[in-house]
């Protein structure tokens, strides 16, 4: 039998595992054992497989992550009380499915950056959307798509992100407009969709930083009242072997 003039059809019709499945089914002297029923079952899951890491790929690609980096790269054998329970239920992504938020904080080179996109990593690979943002940068392009009309379109990308992700919070004291922003982010999202947020600060200096009282209470409420936290201690990671410090669960 010609395989040949099967293969060039299979991938017109852009079918690429099912035909590399294939290639190999001929290539091996065990594939008569099994019945045409099991080698069809074994050419659909070779192509549904394929087809599942294309659209993870593809995922990735848009979260256009920081690091790249995975849970599965955490090393708990650091002695600084990692919390390696919390960090495999929060890899569930059960907490993804039910809204809720994260909150990572610590100093300066700690990993917060590193664990967020561990966690997006993760969602990514579970099927879920995820983008990371800097929030100075962002307020930067809510600014200018103010100015030229972009302005709705650009909210609502953000608000159908499954899980977006907000690195550098609190760096610098917010304006009017900045704090207008990141409510509509906040409000777009709240019960709906889940945010990580990474700062320098603690939770609870986040309320100056915002500035309106108002204001913040409101971006509060919606983003700590529903979120684990994540506490990072100790000195830069980036002048030391091991990863990640201290994780903590904390009711807020």
């Amino acid at each position: 039998m010609l395989i040949h003039p099967t293969l060039e059809k299979l991938r017109l019709l852009k079918l690429e595992g099912f035909a590399r499945g294939l290639e190999e089914q001929m290539g091996s002297a065990d594939i008569e054992s099994l019945g045409f029923a099991e080698r069809l079952g074994l050419l659909v899951d070779r192509e549904m497989g394929d087809r599942e890491q294309q659209r993870a790929a593809r995922r990735l690609r848009s979260a256009k992550l920081r690091q790249s980096s995975c849970l599965e790269d955490v090393d708990f054998r650091h002695p600084r009380g990692l919390d390696r329970s919390l960090l495999m239920a929060l890899g569930n992504c059960g907490w993804l499915r039910e809204h809720l938020n994260v909150l990572i904080v610590g100093p300066t080179g700690t990993g917060k950056s590193y664990l967020a996109c561990a966690l997006a990593h993760r969602c990514c690979m579970d099927g879920h959307s995820a983008v990371y943002q800097r929030v100075p940068r962002l307020l930067g392009e809510l600014a200018m798509a103010r100015g030229d009309g972009r302005y709705g379109k650009l909210l609502r990308s953000l608000a159908k992100v499954e899980l977006l992700v907000l690195d550098d919070w609190g760096i610098t004291r917010l304006g009017e407009a900045e704090r207008q922003d990141l409510l509509e982010i906040i409000e777009d999202r709240h019960q709906l969709r889940s945010t990580v947020v990474c700062s320098q600060l603690p939770v609870d200096a986040w309320h100056e930083v915002i500035g309106n009282p108002t204001v913040a209470d409101a971006i509060l409420d919606r983003l700590v009242s529903n979120a684990y936290r994540i506490t990072l201690t100790g000195g830069s990671m980036r002048r030391k072997p091991s990863g990640l410090t201290q994780v903590d669960k904390a009711g807020v």
